[in-house]
């Protein structure tokens, strides 16, 4: 075993002489020693033996953690790498294409559904083109952009909007709060979106001028009735396309619907007691056109009686004459009572209408009313 390092620490059992000193007297060699060692200790500096130590329980689990054993890098957490691509390219130009790929498909593509419309517009805010409903095209953004909207919605504007008045002035100078409904839809995307600058605003104002011009032209009767309300929302709704039209503001108006016409606060008492007397007015109109109607037809009947009567007289004027005296007794002297006596030392008439009042005097039941207060 000589010229072998033995595993305990020197090469030999013998000095670096050879002259037998143990291998643990280290006594001359600056505290080296050349013995057996603990194999458990770390190397020490300048041993030759420093390379072929044992791994002690530190080192080995150093490079392991709960995620399992470490591939490199630093003492902060796993370090995932990728599988390298073939002949070692990297993969970042393939992110990269795939990022573009994905801005451009998001941005480059759209889907315009049956009821809407988009409008493209070039960076900058000028207009580009108008998309139809289906499958689109454009530049990716920021190149262009694309709004899309939905032209055929029925979109509603209510004014005054808030619980506060609305006071027009008639045509006879009085006032009426008035609240109503704009009812409208896009038909030009376009000019909806480059020729105004506030759509919704701009309609607000048209709709009140429109409404001002139109019930100042009616009295507060009119506006007031059904058939004067129609009128009015015809006339407002005329303007009002007109009006945007000229504007070139892309809108059509559907429709405009009044649902409050009523006096201002300050005077609703006293317009209920306006229109109290104005009711009880026509009620005694009524009566006496009634009352006239009546006369008027009576009147007509006695004439056409005695145009009949007339021409039977003409027929027989002595007959007629004494009939129609009897008649006019009759009907004066159907309605008094009357004792007829002809002449002295005659039994005189039985007064009958007399005898028949006082027996309906006696069959009529009596009538019992009790202390006053009861």
């Amino acid at each position: 075993m000589a010229g072998k390092k033995s595993p305990w620490g020197g090469g030999s059992g013998k000095g670096p002489e050879g002259d037998g000193t143990p291998a643990g007297d280290a006594g001359n060699d600056g505290g080296k020693s050349n013995g057996p060692r603990n194999p458990w200790l770390p190397p020490r500096s300048g041993d030759a033996d420093e390379g072929r130590r044992a791994a002690n329980i530190e080192d080995i689990f150093r490079n392991r953690g709960p995620e399992g054993p470490r591939r490199g890098g630093g003492s902060g957490g796993p370090n995932f790498r990728l599988p390298p691509r073939p002949g070692g390219k990297s993969w970042f130009p393939v992110a990269v294409f795939g990022v573009v790929a994905l801005w451009f498909f998001a941005t480059a593509v759209h889907q315009v559904a049956p009821r809407e419309q988009g409008v493209v517009s070039w960076l900058g805010g000028k207009y580009s083109r108008t998309l139809t409903p289906g499958l689109n095209f454009t530049a990716p953004w920021p190149i262009q952009t694309v709004d899309i909207e939905n032209v055929s919605q029925i979109r509603s504007e209510s004014i005054p909007g808030t619980a506060e008045q609305k006071l027009i002035l008639t045509g006879d100078q009085n006032l009426v709060d008035l609240s109503y409904l704009i009812r409208w839809n896009i038909k030009d995307l376009r000019q909806f979106r480059f020729q105004l600058a506030e759509p919704e605003e701009t309609i607000r104002e048209v709709a009140e001028a429109a409404m001002r011009a139109s019930v100042a032209e009616k009295d507060l009767d009119s506006v007031l009735s059904g058939a004067g309300r129609a009128d009015i929302e015809a006339r407002v709704r005329s303007r009002m396309q007109a009006i945007l039209d000229a504007y070139k503001a892309g809108v059509a108006v559907q429709g405009i619907e009044i649902e409050k016409t009523d006096p201002p606060n300050e005077v609703v008492e006293a317009f209920k007691d306006v229109s109290a007397a104005q009711q009880d007015a026509e009620t005694a109109v009524n009566s006496a056109r009634a009352y006239a109607q009546r006369v008027l037809a009576r009147a007509q009947g006695d004439a056409a009686a005695f145009d009949k009567i007339y021409a039977e007289y003409k027929l027989a004027p002595e007959v007629t004459r004494r009939r129609l005296y009897y008649e006019t007794m009759e009907s004066v002297l159907g309605r008094t009572d009357k004792t007829i006596v002809e002449a002295n030392g005659v039994t005189p008439y039985l007064p009958l209408p007399e005898v028949r009042r006082r027996a309906k005097e006696q069959d009529a039941p009596t009538v019992v009313t009790g202390p006053e207060g009861r």
